[in-house]
């Protein structure tokens, strides 16, 4: 089946969302000035971010902070509940698309093993990682003590699955070769199509926000990494799964109805560049009045993660009590923020 997107009707509201996105991906050169360790940093809190919304949107019950201890032992190699199988594998994942993006393109190969990496730690899915599906996978409603009580969507049923991905995959790499569509309105329709195809047993609303981050990072929106369009979904979970219903229950139509998936799409992109807007601009006025000892301090526990008083002292050389006034002082500006009490106190980037 050919997608019909002749019905995509571009409005003033999808054009003024592209070209504000646009714009955006234009200055991010000159936007992007800041030092590498305050990037790095940048990249960091919203690798937690995006790592912890998309497990979150799936059901997971792990905070940024738990999230943001995990990847400080991801090394470790062996998690004990399924939220932290997750976790590392979305972990593992994302870093593997920041790095290589330009490397990966899509492919059935790509989405597979794309698959099979994000479910990497996880033991009940080790029978299907990495393979499309071969039972029936429709989203289903239940009540509160589990039972089914009715079908909101149906999925394409395992036989359809791999035509299907052959047929999206293809369509979406001529679309952008071609360039018969914007990118983003490109990326949005693969997206929608691929969570109405569902085409693994498990594990497909993240893996399609894994791709949406590649898709985007090869199409040149290369401040992506720097900011989560995860976390701006699950902050409007309602308005996202309303579009996803009401375009992919009209897919298979003979008049597909874009918008709603479309406009949710862009407007999520928006939220997302300004957020990092503000964030840069946050980073320039306010660390830039901050004392030099307090500067330090941020920039290190940005490019650690998290640190303790003494690994503070160690590195700065300062003396401990002027450290922990800096510290004190730093948590009160919402700068820092402070986990535990006593000798057990440690400090992360804040919220």
């Amino acid at each position: 089946m050919t997608l019909k997107i002749d019905s995509l009707h571009i409005t003033v509201e999808i054009l003024a969302l592209v070209s504000e996105i646009d714009e955006f991906k234009g200055a991010w050169r000159a936007l992007g000035t800041l030092a590498p360790e305050r990037l790095s940093a940048l990249r960091r809190v919203a690798t937690i971010e995006s790592i912890g919304s998309s497990t979150r949107i799936e059901g997971s019950k792990l905070t940024d902070a738990e999230v943001e201890r995990l990847l400080a032992n991801l090394d470790i190699k062996s998690f004990e509940s399924r939220d932290e199988q997750e976790v590392a594998g979305y972990a593992q994942v994302m870093e593997m698309i920041f790095a290589h993006f330009d490397a990966i393109d899509l492919t059935e190969n790509h989405v597979t093993q794309l698959h099979r990496d994000l479910l990497a730690f996880s033991n009940k899915d080790a029978r299907h990682r990495g393979a499309y599906k071969t039972l029936a996978n429709n989203v289903s409603a239940f009540d509160s003590d589990g039972k089914e009580i009715g079908v909101i969507f149906e999925t394409a049923t395992p036989f359809e699955t791999p035509k299907r991905m052959q047929e999206l995959i293809e369509w979406t790499r001529n679309a952008l070769n071609e360039q018969s569509l914007h990118p983003l309105l490109v990326v949005a329709i693969f997206t929608v199509v691929f969570l109405e195809i569902h085409p693994f047993q498990d594990g497909n609303g993240r893996l399609s926000r894994v791709l949406t981050t590649l898709l985007l990072m090869r199409s040149g929106y290369a401040y992506v990494p720097y900011t989560s369009l995860e976390s701006v979904i699950e902050n409007s979970k309602e308005g996202y799964y309303l579009a996803l219903r009401q375009t992919k229950k009209t897919i298979r139509s003979p008049k597909p109805n874009w918008q709603p998936w479309a406009v949710y799409f862009l407007r999520a992109l928006q939220q997302q560049k300004r957020r990092l807007e503000r964030k840069i601009e946050r980073e320039r006025l306010v660390l830039g009045t901050l004392p030099e000892l307090s500067l330090q301090i941020v920039e290190a526990i940005k490019e650690r993660g998290c640190m303790t008083i003494g690994e503070i002292v160690n590195l700065t050389g300062a003396n401990r009590n002027t450290v922990k006034k800096h510290l004190a002082t730093l948590v009160e500006a919402n700068h820092l923020t402070q986990h535990g009490t006593g000798k057990g106190t440690w400090y992360s980037q804040g919220m």
